[in-house]
């Protein structure tokens, strides 16, 4: 739910004249993180591999 908040965070920021490309940056590194995470847990839940 958080990343779909950032997605749309940083949709409307990019939407300002002029855009604020400091925070449009920290947003999109938040993003990948939140994306790296969820990757990782799902990774977690559910392995490729049989136990």
């Amino acid at each position: 739910m958080e990343h779909a908040d950032l997605d749309a965070t940083i949709d409307r920021l990019a939407e300002t004249v002029p855009p604020d490309e400091l925070l449009l940056r920290r947003l999109k590194k938040r993003r990948l993180a939140l994306r790296d995470q969820i990757a990782r847990l799902e990774r977690e839940l559910d392995p490729q591999e049989p136990a």
